[in-house]
């Protein structure tokens, strides 16, 4: 009977793993037949898109110049890794920091708190966090723009753009982070202490170093974020048609805004062509990703119960 409630479990549990696995892989099967139409076919008369001027060029299409040339996605991709790195170093210390006080110095009513506090955050809508840069950080960007006497458009910009994503990824980094924090063996930090450091010596020195590995997967998981926001970025980016965008008050696109505002047609080229944009972004996000796991296997596991 227990062997047989045993393959019972281990059949439904695998149907379950390749149903998940069909989804993800249909998804991708759509995107991508969808996605290499403008490469292949005369778009009604339109032309083929070329796919090097595609990935390498920096002007994306103007008004109704419906030109296949002008399709370029090229500076979005700096775009979107300038945007989203810079993002996660602002949001990674901030994150791991808090993390820390809540697992290891907070007293337990305060920490309670505190960790329900992030929870909420993380599950917030992206489009919430839109309308608070559209309506907060855009001012603040705005006015900091006439500090520097520099001209900005309404505050839309990298900054504004920057802000929101390290605000939208900062609680899945703090939550992700004080788990692994709190999965330390508590011996390796008794052990620090009776050699004669302080609690703040060993929380930095042992416990951060320690949990090093669980805090980089927190890092992968909010860039991935950062990576696939759109809601929340075309709300405060600007939709700049040409790149790259680098000085902090000029307006920006990246490759998620670009899809976004270009599914108000149904049928055509300027369709099709918001699908070869979900492909090339599936790309930066795999390569991005394998990176970043290259780099946290280099770094080492950490030592945990």
């Amino acid at each position: 009977m227990k062997t047989w409630v045993d393959k019972l479990i281990r059949f439904v549990l695998l149907s379950l793993t390749l149903l998940s696995a069909s989804i993800i892989i249909m998804i991708i099967l759509f995107v991508t037949k969808e996605g290499v139409k403008p490469f292949i076919t005369s778009n009604d008369g339109l032309g083929r898109v070329d796919l090097i001027s595609f990935l390498t060029g920096n002007v994306w299409l103007i008004g109704t110049t419906f030109q296949s040339n002008l399709y370029s996605v090229g500076f979005m991709i700096v775009n979107t890794l300038y945007i989203a790195f810079l993002a996660l170093l602002i949001a990674m210390p901030l994150g791991v920091l808090t993390a820390l006080y809540i697992a290891k110095i907070a007293p337990k009513p305060i920490a309670s708190v505190l960790r329900t506090v992030i929870e909420l955050l993380a599950a917030i809508p992206s489009v919430v966090y839109g309308l608070f840069g559209s309506g907060v950080i855009l001012k603040f960007v705005y006015e900091l723009a006439k500090v520097f006497h520099i001209q900005s458009k309404g505050g839309n910009s990298v900054l504004a753009t920057v802000l929101v994503l390290a605000l939208m990824i900062l609680p899945t980094i703090a939550a992700l982070s004080e788990v692994a924090i709190r999965s330390i063996n508590k011996e390796m930090e008794f052990a620090s202490m009776a050699l004669g450091a302080t609690k703040t010596q060993t929380n930095f020195k042992v416990v951060l170093i320690s949990a090093k590995s669980g805090i980089f997967s927190a890092a992968i998981l909010g860039i991935g974020r950062a990576l696939g926001e759109a809601t929340a970025v075309s709300l405060v980016a600007g939709g700049a048609k040409s790149g790259p965008s680098i000085p902090f008050f000029e307006t920006t696109s990246t490759l998620t805004s670009a899809m976004l505002e270009g599914f108000k047609e149904t049928i055509g080229l300027d369709y099709d062509i918001r699908f070869s944009v979900g492909v090339v972004l599936m790309v930066v996000i795999l390569l991005t990703n394998l990176i970043l796991n290259i780099v946290k296997r280099k770094i080492g596991y950490s030592y945990v119960q």
